[in-house]
C-alpha cells in the first residue's frame, strides 16, 4: 500500500533538545512511517537482503537480525506462580482522611484521585492454563501516589498455607506438576501436593478456604481481596497500629459450581480474562471499596490467636471492617505484554505511614519479590518499565546495569557529593522521607516458632462451620473429587486424620467417598517445621476450642444479592419466536444492568411472528449454558417448536439447571421446560409469573415475569437443587 505524501509532514524529524525526553508510554504507529528500533525509517520489511533475488541472504542485513533478534527474546520469563493473571487501570479515593492513624497521603485527602494498575491471577498454573481451576487467585494492587508507589500485593483468600516463608519454595514445588512427568497442569489434585498438605497442619485453616467455593470464583469482579498479612499504618506522631487490608467487592461475592468449571475450561479457557475485559469495555466499570481492620498496638496481645500468624484471619465479630474508600477500574491495557505481564509487584513498595510487623511469611517475601523481578526483566531498572515507573520524579545515585532507560546528567554518582552540590539530599521524616518505625527488639537469634503459632486447627474449624449446608457439602466434594486423585492411600488416611481434627461428620463425608474410614485413633501431626535437634513433643499442635462458634463474613451465602449488573442471560429463540414478550423481558434485564444473547440454532438474523428481524448473538453451535447467568424461552408456537427439536436447546436447560441458576419460560414455552429431566420439578398451575422454590419463573405476563426474573438472578443460584447427602451414621 502507498503512503500519502503528506505523511511526511506528520512523521515529525526530532530535533536535538528532544533527544533526551522519556519515549511516551503509549506508542501510536497511526500515520507513521516504519523504522527500525534506532528510528531509521524501513524501505521494505518483507524481503531481507540477498545476494540476487534468488541467492543466499547476508549478514549485513541489520534490519533482518533485529528483528528476528527481537523476536527470537520476546518471552520473557513467565512468573513461577501467578503466571496467568489478567489487568486493568483505574482510581482509587479514600472517604475520608484516616490521619488519625495513618500518614499516608493518598489515605489522607479524600479530594484525591489517586491512578492504580491491578492484577488478577490463578496462583499454580502457567500462563496457558485455564483461568477457572480450583486456585487461589491473587489480587494485586500498585497505587501511584503522590509519595512514590504502594504495592497492596495479596490474594483472595485472607489466610495462607504456611507461616514462615522459609516453607514457601517446598509449598510450591508440593502444588507444581509433579517433576518426573509434568503432569498435572493447574491442579492440586495429585500426590506430591496432599503429602505435603497432609504433614503440614498448619495448612488445615488454608485447606477449607481452597476447598470451598472461594476457589472457583463467579468473576475476578465478584470476588473479595486480601492483604492476608498483618501491617502496620503509623500516623504524624509515630503511634502505630496494626492493620489489616480487605477487597470488598460491590457486587457481591459469587462463585461457580465445580462440575461447572471444569466445563468452562475445556469452552472458554480465558473466561475470566474476557469477562473483566468486557466489563471495562463496556462501561460497567468493577468496584471495591477498601476496607480495614485496626487493631490499637496495645491490644495485641487480646486475641486466642497471633496476629502475626497469616494462617489467621481476624473475625469481623471481633473487629469490624471500616470501609474507608472505593477502587473503580475504569482502563484496560493498551498492551498486554507491555502492562499486564512487565507489571512488578513487591510488598517492599510502601509509603510514609505504612510498615511491616514481624510477621516471618511478610519478612520472606520482601526479600523474594524483589529478586524475582531481578530474573524476569532482566536486571536492576525493572523500575524504569512504564507501567511500574512512579507518578513521582526519581532521583537517586543508581547507575547502568541492564536495560537503564533513564539518562542521568552530570558527574557524581555516589553520595556524599560536592562536585554536585551534594544533591540528592535526604528527606526529613517531616519531608517525606520514609522512616521504619521504631520497634524494639531484644531477643537472641534462633531458628524457632512462637507457641502461639501452634494453633493450626481452631480457625480452620471456625470457617467450616460458619459455611452454609450448600458450601459445606461443597467442600466434601472438593475434598473427595482431590483426595480421589490421590494414588497413596497412606496419603488420603493421613489427611482423614487432619480433617476429622477439624469436624468428624466432614472427616466421615470425605472417608465415605474414597471407600476408607476415618482413623480412629488418628496420630497428632508430627511437626516437621522444626530443626533436627528441637524436641518435637514441644512442638506439637495445640488443640483449641475459637470462643468464636461461626462467622457470618465467612459465608458467601450472606453477599449481597441484590444486582444483576453485569449478569450473562442467554435467550433461548428461533423462526417465529414471539417478539413481544422476547423484547419485553430484554428490556427490563437491560435496564437493570444485564447483558443478553440471543442464541438460535443458526448464525443471522431470525424471524419473529410478527416479521421482525432479530440478531442471533450466538448459535448452539457456539454458545454454552456454562457461559451465562440464567436462561429465558420466549413464547411463539414455531419458535418454541424449534428449541423442543433442538438437543442441545435441551442440553443447554438440563444443565443450566444442573448447575443451580435461575430458568424462566414463557407460558407458551413450557413444553420445552416438559422436554427436560427437571420436568418433574414444574408447577401445574402456571398462570402467573412465580419464582419456584428452586429459582424457575413461568407466566404469560412478560412484565411479571420479568420482574421476577430478575429478582431470580440477583440470587445469583439455588443450591437448594443439589440432591441432599445420604451418608451412613
Amino acid at each position: 500500500m502507498a503512503i500519502k505524501k503528506d505523511l511526511a509532514k506528520t512523521a515529525e524529524q526530532p530535533t536535538n533538545d528532544k533527544i533526551t525526553e522519556l519515549a511516551p508510554e503509549v506508542n501510536d504507529a497511526t500515520g507513521q512511517f516504519m523504522t527500525t528500533n534506532t528510528g531509521l525509517r524501513i524501505n521494505d520489511d518483507q524481503n531481507s537482503l540477498k545476494a540476487g533475488d534468488r541467492g543466499p541472504s547476508l549478514l549485513e542485513d541489520f534490519i533482518l537480525r533485529e528483528k528476528i533478534t527481537h523476536f527470537d527474546h520476546e518471552r520473557i520469563p513467565e512468573r513461577v506462580v501467578h503466571a496467568r493473571g489478567s489487568g486493568a487501570h483505574g482510581v482509587f479515593k479514600v472517604y475520608e482522611s484516616l490521619s488519625d492513624v495513618t500518614k499516608a497521603h493518598f489515605l489522607n485527602d479524600s479530594s484525591l484521585e489517586t491512578p492504580v494498575f491491578v492484577r488478577f491471577s490463578t496462583v499454580a498454573g502457567s500462563r496457558g492454563s485455564s483461568d477457572l481451576a480450583r486456585d487461589v487467585r491473587g489480587f494485586a494492587v500498585k497505587f501511584y501516589t503522590q509519595e512514590g508507589n504502594f504495592d497492596l500485593v495479596g490474594n483472595n483468600i485472607p489466610v495462607f498455607f504456611i507461616q514462615d516463608a522459609i516453607k514457601f519454595p517446598d509449598l510450591v514445588h508440593a502444588v507444581k506438576p509433579e517433576p518426573d512427568n509434568e503432569i498435572p497442569q493447574a491442579a492440586s489434585a495429585h500426590d506430591t501436593f496432599w503429602d505435603f498438605i497432609s504433614i503440614l497442619p498448619e495448612s488445615a485453616h488454608m485447606i477449607m478456604w481452597v476447598m470451598s467455593d472461594r476457589a472457583l470464583p463467579r468473576s475476578y469482579r465478584m470476588m473479595e481481596g486480601f492483604g492476608v498479612h498483618t501491617f502496620r499504618f503509623v500516623n504524624d506522631q509515630g503511634v502505630a497500629s496494626f492493620v489489616k487490608f480487605h477487597w470488598k467487592p460491590l457486587l457481591g461475592v459469587h462463585s461457580v459450581a465445580w462440575d461447572e468449571a471444569q466445563n468452562i475450561s475445556g469452552k472458554d479457557p480465558d473466561f475470566h480474562r474476557r469477562d473483566l475485559w468486557d466489563a471495562i469495555d463496556s462501561g460497567a466499570f468493577p468496584e471495591w471499596e477498601l476496607g480495614v481492620q485496626i487493631v490499637p498496638e496495645e491490644n495485641e496481645f487480646n486475641f486466642e490467636f497471633d496476629l502475626l500468624d497469616s494462617t489467621k484471619l481476624i473475625p469481623e465479630e471481633l473487629v469490624p471492617v471500616q470501609r474507608v474508600g472505593k477502587m473503580t477500574l475504569n482502563r484496560n491495557p493498551d498492551n498486554f505484554f507491555a502492562e499486564t505481564e512487565q507489571v512488578a509487584f513487591h510488598l517492599g513498595h510502601v509509603v510514609p505511614g505504612i510498615d511491616f510487623t514481624n510477621d516471618p511469611l511478610l519478612q520472606g517475601r520482601l526479600f523474594s519479590y524483589t529478586d524475582t523481578q531481578l530474573t524476569r526483566l532482566g536486571g536492576p531498572n525493572f523500575q524504569e518499565i512504564p507501567i511500574n515507573r512512579p507518578i513521582v520524579p526519581v532521583h537517586n545515585n543508581q547507575r547502568d546495569g541492564h536495560m537503564r532507560q533513564a539518562i542521568n546528567r552530570g558527574k557524581t554518582s555516589y553520595n556524599p557529593n560536592l562536585i554536585g552540590d551534594a544533591f540528592p539530599v535526604q528527606a526529613k521524616t517531616s519531608e517525606g522521607g520514609y522512616a521504619s518505625y521504631n520497634e524494639r527488639i531484644d531477643a537472641r537469634k534462633i531458628r524457632a516458632r512462637s507457641k502461639s503459632f501452634f494453633d493450626h486447627f481452631s480457625q480452620a474449624r471456625l470457617f467450616f462451620n460458619s459455611q452454609s449446608e450448600p458450601e459445606k457439602n461443597h467442600i466434601v466434594d472438593a475434598l473427595s473429587f482431590e483426595l480421589g486423585k490421590v494414588q497413596k492411600i497412606a496419603i488420603r488416611e493421613r489427611m482423614l486424620g487432619l480433617l476429622s481434627m477439624i469436624d468428624k461428620n466432614l472427616a466421615a463425608e470425605v472417608a465415605f467417598a474414597l471407600g476408607l474410614h476415618v482413623p480412629q485413633n488418628p496420630e497428632q501431626p508430627v511437626n516437621h517445621s522444626i530443626s533436627a535437634d528441637a524436641n518435637s513433643a514441644d512442638y506439637e499442635p495445640v488443640q483449641f476450642e475459637s470462643s468464636l462458634k461461626s462467622s457470618a463474613a465467612l459465608s458467601m451465602a450472606n453477599t449481597p444479592k441484590d444486582s444483576i449488573v453485569t449478569r450473562k442471560i442467554a435467550f433461548l429463540a428461533a423462526d417465529g419466536v414471539d417478539d413481544k414478550s422476547l423484547n419485553t423481558v430484554k428490556a427490563a434485564l437491560l435496564s437493570a444492568g444485564a447483558i443478553v444473547d440471543i442464541i438460535a440454532p443458526r448464525l443471522g438474523y431470525i424471524i419473529s411472528e410478527n416479521d421482525e428481524q432479530i440478531l442471533a448473538d450466538q448459535s448452539f453451535l457456539t454458545a454454552a449454558s456454562v457461559l451465562y447467568d440464567a436462561v429465558y424461552v420466549p413464547g411463539g408456537t414455531n419458535s418454541v417448536a424449534s428449541i423442543e427439536a433442538e438437543a442441545d436447546a435441551i442440553h443447554f436447560l438440563n444443565e443450566a439447571f444442573k448447575h443451580c441458576k435461575a430458568i424462566a419460560a414463557d407460558s407458551q414455552a413450557i413444553q420445552v421446560l416438559e422436554a427436560t429431566y427437571f420436568s418433574k420439578k414444574l408447577p401445574s398451575d402456571f398462570s402467573d409469573s412465580t419464582v419456584l422454590r428452586e429459582g424457575i419463573v413461568i407466566g404469560d405476563d412478560a412484565n411479571k415475569l420479568a420482574d421476577q426474573f430478575t429478582m431470580a438472578i440477583a440470587q445469583h443460584r439455588f443450591w437448594e437443587r443439589e440432591k441432599p447427602r445420604k451418608i451412613p451414621a
